[in-house]
């Protein structure tokens, strides 16, 4: 189908539905709901259409007029320069339309868990991943998000050996998702008298919450064990036994939660990131057989891959997927310039899908 017909088609069912929500009385509110959340998404794409259309039109009659002989001189360069600016501004509408119009991820208005580990590099690992943790935290901050922490495991001296948190807000999902992978660290260890390097990393898993009608847990699937919980160095954090652990027998999946007194709220949570990670699962498969709409994703968000490299002596931040390099690493560990780097993925996402409908 040609851009023209799709801008059409659009229109058409722009106006469709502002007919329909005109008869309110003939609707269920599940029919009002569906078409009110359609509109809204769909009114962005019309309003940007009926611009293009409106600019088309000054652009034609501009270079009609452009044309006239007995012109004055000093008018003809004016409508010059309006031609000019508006064959720009089309060009960027253009533009702006076609990405609208890119298919959407249907995770993308989720909120997401995130998980962080420390990987290779021993304590210098995990001092990084907490880096992180604080990284997104305070990146949720900046965007008006709530950061919920759901449990981490801390080696202490400000090092973390893993953590589990979930974020909530608009479009988390679609700004987050890019950040699943290996993060890696370069810089010299507070501990390290002879001013040498070390290289450490530590791995970030994004995953979509998942609603209960996402996924479908059977309690005959779930051995649920429960024992007192412990902190570092066996040392027990309550008399009772509060801590819950769930494995998925199907999958062989083990979510452990043991941060909270409450037996009750350690399950919920516990639950609450088992279904995350089983819906993963199930996307990683329906990925996995659509090779080729997968390979023009921006990285595989493999958490086996190395995306990203955090180089202290030299400030800058390396984005390898996109081959970008900023010089405002502390900016990024603040989540203050952040947006800089998911912004570049999610422009550089959409330039590949945009290349792969013209082929």
């Amino acid at each position: 189908m040609s851009l023209q017909k799709r801008l059409d088609q659009v229109l058409r069912r722009h106006t469709d539905i502002n007919t329909a929500l005109e008869k309110l009385d003939e609707l269920t509110q599940a029919d009002v709901t569906r078409l009110s959340k359609e509109l809204s998404q769909i009114s962005k794409i019309a309003d940007e259409i009926h611009a293009l259309r409106k600019a088309e039109a000054e652009l034609k009659a501009s270079e009609e007029l452009s044309h006239d002989q007995d012109l004055d001189p000093d008018l003809k360069e004016l409508i010059n320069d309006d031609i000019e600016r508006l064959k720009k501004q089309i060009e960027e509408q253009n533009h702006n339309i076609r990405v609208m119009l890119l298919p959407k991820d249907n995770n993308d208005e989720r909120n997401v868990i995130i998980e962080i580990r420390a990987g290779t590099g021993g304590d210098e690992a995990g001092l990084f991943a907490a880096d992180l943790l604080r990284m997104y935290q305070r990146y949720a901050a900046t965007k008006g998000w709530t950061f919920e922490l759901l449990s981490s495991n801390d080696t202490g001296a400000g090092s973390l050996r893993e953590a589990t948190a979930t974020i909530y807000g608009t479009d988390v999902f679609a700004r987050l998702k890019f950040e699943s992978g290996v993060h890696r660290v370069q810089r010299v260890p507070e501990t390290e008298a002879s001013g040498r390097i070390h290289t450490s990393a530590a791995t970030v898993a994004v995953l979509p919450e998942a609603e209960d009608v996402d996924v479908v847990v059977e309690d005959k699937d779930l051995q649920i064990d429960v024992f007192r919980a412990s902190g570092a160095g066996g040392q027990h954090v309550n008399k009772t036994e509060s801590a819950i652990r769930i494995t998925h027998i199907p999958t062989g999946l083990v979510v452990t939660q043991q941060d909270d007194r409450s037996q009750h709220k350690n399950k919920a949570k516990a639950m609450k990131i088992l279904r995350a990670r089983l819906y993963d699962l199930e996307n990683e498969r329906l990925n996995s057989e659509r090779a080729a709409e997968r390979k023009n994703q921006v990285g595989r968000g493999d958490r086996s891959e190395r995306i990203r490299t955090y180089n202290f002596p030299q400030g800058r931040v390396t984005d390898h997927r996109i081959n970008l390099t900023l010089y405002k690493l502390a900016q990024i560990l603040e989540g203050e310039a952040l947006d800089e780097l998911v912004e570049a993925l999610i422009t550089d996402n959409q330039a590949r899908l945009l290349a792969a409908e013209t082929e």
